[in-house]
């Protein structure tokens, strides 16, 4: 039977998106520091109200249009921040590498980690569907190996950098591996992605006026949290440095920022046992952010005449790879438990702890 369509919306999520852009009016430029914690609430809100009115328009437009209205939406707001923090001060040619390396391992391990030591303490065990799982990572470890790992064993172009010819050709990879793996997802096999059961309760579509409704919000939102994102750079680049933390930190924060609808959906998945679900939303994401942000990123990169600098430590790289390698026996059996959930949050902290002690 299917759940109620959504008949309304949330009076936050339709107030927010103009009080974002009226808030950047009136006082995203004048650099006001006291006003900057007001600035990253109205941010954060229109955040949550942009994830929020992306899935009303998905609901209504079906598959496989709903699923790209939300990575679109998503990947937005990431390269957005990414891009505000790049026009800001010192050029970073490292900011979109420590967004990406942050959001992998973020979602591999965090909102992973966390999902799993929910549903085992809710349930004990959480059953979902290998060949989704195994979906997932099949295109995720090449993205991520591809995007961070590749450039520091490439030659044409010293350091951790591909040159021009080499990010154009990552780039095409990188939407070509998203494209596949959306046709897969929405059309061959679907049912990869489905809760062994079915849907049980399905989510009737909103009316065609509550559709449009949010996505005219939908798009103003997003203008706020670009618009926020580009009047905050400075208060968070001048705010890191004041802390003394490694300017790695900025793109944790950038991936956290984008990451935080998803996973509050992710975690009440996994604590009503809809591990697929949860699994769905969470690597989902991350397949997200490489195959679609890194492209826009790169041409963004191109037309500003900015390096790129792509290739992570050695260190981040061996833990990385140990994380991938967890993670296909996390989800090689369809099955997980507290162990496994305890053993990725204990490899998000080693993540965190070097970002400090490299």
């Amino acid at each position: 039977m299917a759940r109620a369509p959504t008949s309304r919306i949330p009076l936050h999520t339709a107030l927010l998106p103009p009080a974002g852009v009226a808030a950047w009016l009136a006082f995203g430029q004048a650099g006001l520091e006291p006003l900057a914690l007001l600035l990253a609430a109205i941010l954060l809100g229109n955040v949550l109200a942009a994830v929020h009115h992306a899935e009303v328009v998905a609901r209504r437009v079906g598959e496989p249009y709903g699923t790209i209205i939300l990575a679109l939406a998503v990947t937005v707001m990431e390269v957005g921040m990414i891009v505000a923090l790049m026009l800001t001060g010192d050029p970073n040619p490292s900011l979109m590498r420590d967004s990406v390396h942050a959001a992998v391992m973020l979602v591999v391990h965090g909102l992973a980690g966390l999902c799993i030591v929910v549903a085992a303490i809710r349930h004990r065990q959480a059953e979902f569907r290998v060949e989704g799982a195994n979906a997932f990572l099949a295109v995720l470890i090449p993205l991520a190996t591809l995007v961070l790992v590749v450039p520091n064993f490439v030659v044409s172009v010293p350091g951790p950098f591909y040159s021009p010819l080499q990010l154009g050709f990552v780039s095409l990879a990188c939407l070509a591996l998203y494209g596949a793996f959306i046709f897969i997802q929405t059309g061959w096999h679907r049912d990869f992605f489905l809760p062994a059961g079915g849907d049980s309760a399905p989510i009737a579509p909103p009316s065609g006026r509550i559709a449009l409704a949010s996505l005219g919000l939908m798009t103003l939102a997003l203008l706020s949290v670009v618009t926020l994102a580009k009047a905050l750079s400075p208060a968070v680049l001048e705010g890191v440095r004041a802390a003394g933390a490694p300017v790695a930190l900025v793109g944790v924060i950038v991936a956290a920022i984008v990451l935080m609808p998803e996973s509050g959906a992710a975690l009440r998945a996994a604590a009503a046992n809809r591990m697929q679900s949860a699994i769905n939303l969470a690597l989902g994401s991350a397949v997200a952010c490489i195959g679609l942000t890194v492209p826009t990123v790169a041409a963004v990169s191109w037309w500003l005449d900015q390096p790129l600098e792509l290739g992570i430590a050695p260190g981040g790289t061996v833990l990385m790879l140990l994380g991938f390698l967890v993670a296909i026996i996390t989800y090689g059996t369809g099955r997980t438990n507290l162990l496994s959930g305890i053993v990725h949050l204990v490899l998000l902290a080693a993540y965190v702890f070097y970002i400090f002690a490299p």
